[in-house]
């Protein structure tokens, strides 16, 4: 009987953890920036963290939408109600765990998220390229093209991809100076 009762409050207390996570960082987050938060913290695998997902999200105190092509998940106004009520089931060396962990994997997969890329097929030889940076789910730059190759487009994505640093403040520069 116990061991149903060790198995049933891990459950519980996983999906308590998907919730406070959500809450504590205050942003939406991508399926797999919330997995990499959570699994560092309890080393969930990700068939677990998918099925307690399905079920918060099932029971609408979690909720998924997508912007700018990303499926990103965020904490329903339920779902905080429910984790007040629920957030003593965490045991406090999870709780501390998890709060010492949040600043370094959030800034790991906001650096992540913050640079998008992606081209988009308007012919046979005919492509629009989209190049962002993204800060704080607000876009902060954003330059679109059009090229006549595949070729051409994906070596445009990969390089903003691997240099978005070094060409964001080239463009700014050419762009202020007089």
């Amino acid at each position: 009987m116990a061991n149903s009762y060790d198995s049933t409050t891990t459950l519980a207390e996983n999906k308590v953890l998907i919730l406070y996570t959500l809450h504590k960082i205050d942003k939406q987050l991508s399926e797999s920036g919330l997995f990499k938060i959570v699994s560092s913290i309890n080393n969930i695998n990700y068939f677990y963290f998918k099925q307690f997902l399905t079920e918060l999200e099932e029971t609408k105190l979690v909720e998924t939408f997508t912007e700018d092509k990303k499926h990103l998940i965020k904490l329903t106004s339920k779902g905080v109600n429910y984790l007040s009520l629920t957030q003593d089931m965490l045991p406090g060396i999870i709780k501390l765990k998890a709060d010492n962990i949040f600043k370094k994997e959030l800034y790991s997969i906001q650096e992540e998220t913050s640079v998008i890329a992606e081209f988009i097929p308007k012919g046979e030889n005919d492509y629009t390229i989209k190049c962002k940076i993204v800060e704080n789910n607000e876009t902060i730059f954003e330059v679109k093209t059009f090229v006549g190759s595949r070729e051409i487009a994906k070596q445009i994505v990969d390089n903003w991809n691997e240099n978005a640093s070094k060409i964001y403040p080239n463009i700014l520069a050419i762009l202020t100076e007089k």
